[in-house]
């Protein structure tokens, strides 16, 4: 029989674990338990305000992306601006933490280092300009969808960073804010909407590091990506997975998924699809080393072998295995450059056969 949200938001609160991972897809209700989680969490009429002294719950969801709406001057049609309504949340980010910079730096991150947002003084207006060609500057131009979703994420993003640095700090007295001296949960509803896998993996990856980080913080992350999951998966520990679905008569379902039940919604088979696709089109790049080493991991975890290096081919296995390491380091900066060289395409291409030609994988 099937649960209210209400009651799988207390199964989520009452999880021993640092991490909890949810998998579902669009239109189950992610950002319907993010709010029942922060109710039951903090009950109060809060919503996103950081004014009370004792925070208990932040989270990113649409509703954090509703503070973020469109000016399109449709009477000249030329000074279009990102409005933001104010509130303790974005006050605190821009007016007291000066986080401006650090989110400029991580949208251009995810982004084009050309697309630059512009704040202004009262930090309720942005407008994005990009640098055209020779350097031609292109003011006032509207961004995307998905480029307005990552500018929000970024913001919250900023303030986590602060957040966990903040509460890093052992001796409560040290703090920069005590604002923050009582916060728990972190809930993360779907930050990659609209992301190209590559900078998706890296914000997957520069979120599962700033989770490893925080202390004394525990975080729920639901999405409906695969590959964001899995990324996520592997950058964190002590977690617990979830497939989170709903049932016809308007109830809900939370079943744990250890191991390779994971398969029922197919994370390993979807990395073998991106690898295939990328060698059947010729267009290998460096993030594909970390997603097939991804596969080994989950291929070796189900075999029971102890390390997934063991599946790797025996005649050269040290060789592979420093290949596969070197070129799937997480840190997976935005500078370096994303091309592999012929050889380690073709290195890819023989790890790739020789994980499947051992038919280890099933079509389902």
């Amino acid at each position: 029989m099937g649960q209210s949200l209400k009651k799988i938001a207390e199964t989520l609160r009452d999880a021993d674990k640092k991490v909890q991972l949810i998998y579902a897809f669009n239109g189950v209700g992610k950002t319907r338990l993010s709010r029942e989680f922060k109710e039951l969490i903090s009950p109060k009429n809060q919503d996103d305000e950081l004014e009370d002294t004792k925070i208990k719950v932040l989270y990113y969801n649409a509703f954090t992306e509703d503070l973020f709406y469109w000016d399109n001057d449709l009477n000249e049609d030329k000074n279009r601006k990102l409005q933001i309504q104010p509130n303790g949340f974005t006050d605190w980010v821009f007016r007291e933490q000066g986080q401006e910079r650090n989110i400029v730096t991580n949208f251009q991150r995810y982004t084009s280092n050309k697309l630059t947002p512009h704040f202004n003084e009262s930090y309720n207006e942005i407008t994005f300009s990009i640098e055209g060609g020779n350097e031609e500057i292109i003011d006032n131009i509207k961004i995307s969808k998905g480029e307005e979703s990552c500018l929000v994420w970024c913001v919250f993003y900023s303030l986590l960073n602060q957040i966990v640095a903040n509460l890093n700090i052992a001796e409560p007295d040290e703090r920069e804010t005590s604002q923050f001296n009582d916060l728990q949960y972190i809930f993360i509803d779907d930050p990659v909407s609209s992301l190209d896998e590559n900078h998706l993996i890296e914000l997957a990856v520069n979120l599962g590091g700033l989770i490893k980080e925080a202390s004394g913080l525990r975080f729920v992350v639901s999405t409906h990506n695969p590959l964001f999951f899995n990324v996520l998966f592997n950058e964190t520990g002590n977690k617990v997975c979830y497939l989170l679905s709903k049932n016809e008569d308007g109830t809900y379902d939370l079943q744990e998924k250890k191991g390779d039940s994971n398969k029922s919604f197919s994370y390993h088979h979807y990395l073998k699809q991106i690898i295939q696709e990328a060698i059947d089109s010729n267009n290998v790049q460096k993030y594909h080393f970390m997603l097939l080493r991804n596969l080994y991991e989950k291929t070796a975890n189900f075999l029971g072998y102890p390390q997934w290096s063991d599946l790797l081919p025996d005649d050269k296995k040290t060789y592979y295995n420093r290949i596969i390491q070197f070129t799937s380091h997480s840190t997976l900066s935005y500078e370096t450059i994303p091309e592999p060289t012929e050889q380690e395409k073709q290195t890819l291409k023989l790890l790739f056969a020789h994980l499947i030609d051992n038919n280890y994988y099933t079509e389902e």
